[in-house]
């Protein structure tokens, strides 16, 4: 190295030397980097959003105690060479043992945050009130919140919204969320929702074009991966946040908007011959097979196959407990356990297909690649199967990729998951090539957090916790927005912010209100009830009659069987002992208007422990 740079690192201390300044940092992988201290040097704890600067350079000899994990950003000089001189320190805890983001209300206070953000963002006050009327909604946000010039209105974009505020008022029990959740899903279901009467189907609309009062129907996406054809994968995402709605409320028209989309896909999307799903039909002739369709024709990928469990499919289960909702997801589980793995070839899963499964390594931009995150979702969704449909396949799946997604998808150095790389590693190379980038988004870190969470939780390996620790501290250090609210979609390898283009948004066509959300929703639930050993508090409010059978089924996601009871349960803030601690149900009351609910969760026995 003939030149200087400044980079980031994040490790565990192991030792302080205080005479020399300096101290020694292990990173992830195992490796040693010396880090000294510089006369400018400042330091600060890891916030939540709306927590204020938490200055802590005084105390930074102190605080390099062995074991403990940080962060330091700093500079590389030729003259020096194995030595940064560090700038800046982020820590991420009070101490070696305690994380800030397993505070036992971390993720709730940065769910209500983000979700109020998009209130702000997409919603007109009168005053102090909040109008919610998703006439003003807009696809496109700046990255202060700003609605943008566009009048488009996707209907993904606005489900998954609608997903992130059902999921707020679900930790939260505030009624703007719960407000803004059905208001949402009425919306889409007015506006967006195409039912098909010939064959009693629904399909959902790419979106609409709102402007003078006017609006104009997009059928087929517009989308450049998925120009002029219905992508299952948009069908799929136009459930996520009606699905999440529907477990507080138990609204029927939600269920029928489900059950009919339902009936879409297994008409037109499924491949009842081979297995698995389309990813496209043609928007007139609803067939998989038509020219028309291009690179697109009778092609299936993981979108088509593995999108169904954690977009909707998983809640409806949780909010129904229906048999056919448990084959369903066992199916979507059997073809990733059956056709993904390809490591004869790559260290990654394989993506897409051709109709007889065979590997499609043609298609546009994707090729011979893989997307990091996409890996990590399927060890994430597998052990949630897993849970109520058990397999050694997919535990063995997951676990595989647990092993080998921190040697070729993480930044052991810097911490995070890398995006879209090569899957193959040509002879002379050790490491995938990255297609386009080193950046990290947003909804990639979500899926290394959550399937290493789960993975601890059901399986306890010390390994599992120590991943999962290490994306929870490099999501929460570097793309929490605390000048504007929310989370940004990229960051650069050393963690600062990447803003251009529509990365730069914090409303495009890929992002909205849901991973971040999810990513907060979940990641309480799996700290408090599979790692911490600390209650959860969920909040529901039914329609009279909502569930036909009168029962509220209150589980927060897929956990390992008899992990969970109820402890206690609250209608309208007065005790309420109908409830079935174990089967994690409530039975309503016969009342007839929309009682409010409480439950509160607990481990059945010490857990792991974080």
């Amino acid at each position: 190295m003939q030149f200087s740079f400044s980079d980031s690192i994040g490790g565990y201390v192991k030792s302080f030397d205080r005479d020399s300044g300096s101290f020694v940092l292990t990173t992830s992988d195992g490796r040693e980097v010396t880090v000294k201290l510089t006369a400018t040097l400042y330091a600060k704890m890891i916030r939540n959003l709306g927590e204020p600067w938490f200055d802590t350079t005084a105390a930074v000899p102190e605080m390099l105690a062995p074991g403990r994990f940080l962060f330091a950003y700093g500079a590389y000089y030729p003259d020096t060479p194995g030595v940064m001189e560090a700038q800046h320190i982020d820590f991420v805890g009070r101490d070696a043992t305690r994380w800030r983001f397993e505070e036992p209300d971390w993720w709730i206070k940065q769910a209500k945050s983000i979700a109020e953000f998009f209130i702000d963002a997409q919603f007109d006050k009168v005053g102090d009130e909040v109008r919610v009327n998703y006439d003003t909604y807009r696809t496109n946000l700046s990255l202060s919140g700003e609605r943008l010039g566009s009048f488009r209105q996707e209907t993904d974009t606005i489900s998954r919204l609608v997903y992130g505020f059902a999921s707020t008022y679900l930790l939260t029990g505030e009624d703007l969320f719960l407000e803004a959740a059905e208001a949402g899903s009425t919306y889409l279901r007015d506006h967006m929702r195409f039912y098909d009467t010939d064959e009693d189907v629904a399909y959902w609309y790419h979106g609409i074009d709102v402007k003078g009062g006017r609006e104009t129907k997009v059928f087929a996406s517009e989308f450049g991966d998925d120009y002029d054809a219905v992508p299952m994968y948009e069908q799929i995402y136009a459930l996520a946040g009606p699905t999440q709605t529907y477990r507080i409320t138990g609204d029927p028209a939600i269920r029928r908007d489900i059950d009919l989309t339902l009936r879409l896909f297994d008409r037109f999307f499924k491949d009842h011959d081979k297995g698995g799903y389309y990813s496209h039909v043609d928007p007139i002739t609803l067939s998989a097979h038509s020219e028309s369709l291009g690179k697109n024709k009778a092609k299936k990928n993981w979108n088509s196959v593995g999108d169904h469990a954690p977009a909707y499919l998983i809640n409806l289960w949780l909010a129904t407990g229906a048999e056919e909702h448990k084959e369903f997801l066992k199916y979507t589980a059997d073809c990733i356990a059956e056709h993904f793995p390809d490591y004869e070839h790559s260290p990654f899963v394989n993506e897409r297909f051709f109709d007889d499964w065979s590997r499609d390594l043609t298609w546009d931009w994707q090729q011979n690649r893989a997307v990091v995150g996409h890996n990590l979702k399927i060890a994430w969704n597998l052990m949630r199967i897993h849970s109520i449909a058990p397999d050694a396949r997919y535990v063995e799946l997951a676990e595989k990729i647990a092993e080998l997604m921190p040697k070729y998808g993480m930044d052991a150095q810097r911490g995070g998951w890398y995006d879209v790389v090569e899957r193959e590693i040509p002879e002379g190379e050790t490491q995938p090539r990255f297609v386009w980038h080193d950046r990290k988004a947003w909804w990639q870190q979500e899926q290394g957090v959550l399937a290493y969470e789960i993975l601890y939780g059901i399986l306890g390996k010390p390994e599992y916790l120590k991943y999962a620790r290490e994306s929870a501290a490099f999501y929460n250090n570097y793309f929490l927005d605390h000048e504007d609210g929310a989370v940004y979609f990229n960051v650069l390898a050393n963690g600062l912010p990447y803003a251009l283009g529509t990365e730069r948004q914090k409303g495009s066509h890929s992002m909205s209100g849901y991973h971040s959300i999810e990513l907060a929703y979940l990641a309480q639930t799996y700290t408090n009830l599979l790692a911490t050993g600390k209650p959860l508090d969920l909040h529901f409010k039914p329609l009279p009659g909502g569930f036909p059978d009168g029962v509220l089924r209150v589980s927060p996601d897929i956990l390992p069987t008899g992990s969970v009871k109820i402890a206690s349960v609250t209608v309208d803030g007065e005790p309420w002992t109908a409830f079935d601690a174990g089967e994690l149900t409530v039975t309503l009351p016969d009342v007839a208007h929309r009682p409010r609910i409480k439950v509160t969760l607990e481990p059945t026995a010490a857990q792991n422990g974080a």
